[in-house]
């Protein structure tokens, strides 16, 4: 198997809160084979010193939509399928381009873009993909108009990219069933009203407790799990009792609720920077009024939620949930949460906390012997400062996934 060496690194480990100097890297096939704070005699290895810069792991996204090609999730729907699938392409190459070797995707993607990723079609991040949203009648995943009558929406065919409309235990079952057989790597469910759905006021509580659960178990018995979109501290407090591993968003959270997720070992994801987008670029990119209008509850929340989050002790993911040509500003959600969380803590949420969030711990997320060499070379100290992540990848002249190149520039 092929092998490359990266000497002379200052080394994040997707773990500590330092960088670690001197360390070499020893990468064959697709994995890291050795990391030492010696010099690696590897006589077959291609030798790369990288002078200093920091190595550490490729960023994972836990809050992705590669199928998002417009912040108007109804025209989206009418799309055709080929042509969101060209929007996906171009959405997930540019992830990777920024370094992000991995993502989750919370609704949309499916089997088709993981194989195009794999067969080297599509130059992407790995897809952890749902497959599509398990949503209510009047949902946050159900984007049909006002106007629309129910009697236009067949069994299980409501919103057929992004959400399946399923009401009832017998019919969320199903519905699970089928995203699993698939090969989704995790279920999405929608738990409270959100902002891009026309129907459903933020505050609007969305599944009864035997339909949470019974999606729950159907996921389990895959050996997998249940992330959730919610916002208010009775939604979220509801799909953690009710065995939810993975609560997105939460801007509105409190600190009993927080308290609750932190005993519970549940993950909270804050996408902070999409309501930063959809605030400044929203109205001119076609985000409905409605939205605008729902848009204003969450976003002055959102820091005031991660202050709770981390206060508690919660696990925090990193996420970014931005739509169509916004996905530009993924790299703004290290910014804004540097106003609240430590460098370190916001780089680790980003490698190894997805990581074990992915069901992945020691696999992705981390420099380490037997991991999957996932790894991104930066120009500098991300943990002094975290905008060399910015402008579209321009200070990480080096990404690699599985061993193998995605990006390589003169050092």
């Amino acid at each position: 198997m092929a092998q490359v060496l990266f000497k002379n690194c200052s080394l994040f480990d997707g773990l500590g809160s330092e960088l670690l100097e001197g360390r070499h890297v020893l990468v064959e096939g697709e994995r890291i084979k050795e990391v030492s704070d010696r010099p690696i005699t590897a006589s077959e290895a291609e030798v790369i010193d990288i002078g200093g810069r920091t190595l550490m792991p490729g960023l994972i996204d836990a809050h992705f939509h590669a199928m998002a090609a417009d912040p108007d999730f109804a025209k989206m729907e009418v799309m055709p399928r080929s042509l969101l699938a060209q929007h996906a392409r171009h959405l997930l190459e540019a992830a990777l381009a920024r370094g992000f070797t991995s993502v989750r995707d919370a609704g949309g993607a499916d089997y088709g873009l993981a194989m195009a990723i794999k067969a080297g079609l599509i130059k992407g991040p790995r897809l952890f993909y749902s497959g599509r949203a398990l949503t209510q009648t009047g949902g946050h995943a159900d984007f049909r108009a006002l106007e629309d009558h129910s009697a236009f929406c067949f069994c299980g065919q409501g919103s057929h990219v992004f959400g399946v409309i399923a009401d009832g235990v017998p019919a969320v079952r199903q519905a699970a069933r089928d995203e699993l057989r698939k090969g989704a790597t995790q279920i999405k469910i929608m738990a409270s009203g959100g902002v891009a759905s026309p129907s459903d006021p933020i505050w609007n509580l969305q599944y009864s407790e035997e339909e949470i659960r019974a999606i729950v178990w159907e996921a389990a018995s895959w050996r997998t799990y249940v992330m959730a979109h919610a916002y208010t501290p009775e939604a979220i407090t509801r799909c953690v009792q009710f065995g939810v591993r993975s609560i997105e968003h939460a801007n509105l959270i409190d600190e009993p609720t927080a308290a609750l997720c932190a005993a519970e070992g549940a993950f909270v994801v804050p996408t902070l920077v999409t309501y930063d987008a959809l605030h400044r670029f929203g109205p001119d990119l076609g985000l409905p009024a409605v939205s605008q209008e729902k848009l204003k509850a969450v976003r002055a929340a959102g820091l005031v939620s991660l202050e709770i989050l981390k206060a508690a002790g919660v696990t925090i993911g990193f996420g970014t949930d931005l739509l169509g040509d916004m996905q530009a500003h993924q790299s703004g959600e290290f910014q804004i949460r540097a106003e609240v969380l430590s460098p370190a803590e916001i780089l680790r949420s980003a490698t190894s906390v997805n990581a074990a969030l992915l069901n992945a711990e020691g696999e992705l997320g981390v420099v380490a012997a037997e991991a999957q060499a996932d790894l991104i070379v930066v120009d500098g100290d991300p943990l002094a400062d975290l905008s060399l992540l910015q402008d579209q990848g321009a200070r990480i002249p080096m990404i690699m996934k599985a061993g193998s190149f995605a990006k390589r520039e003169a050092l």
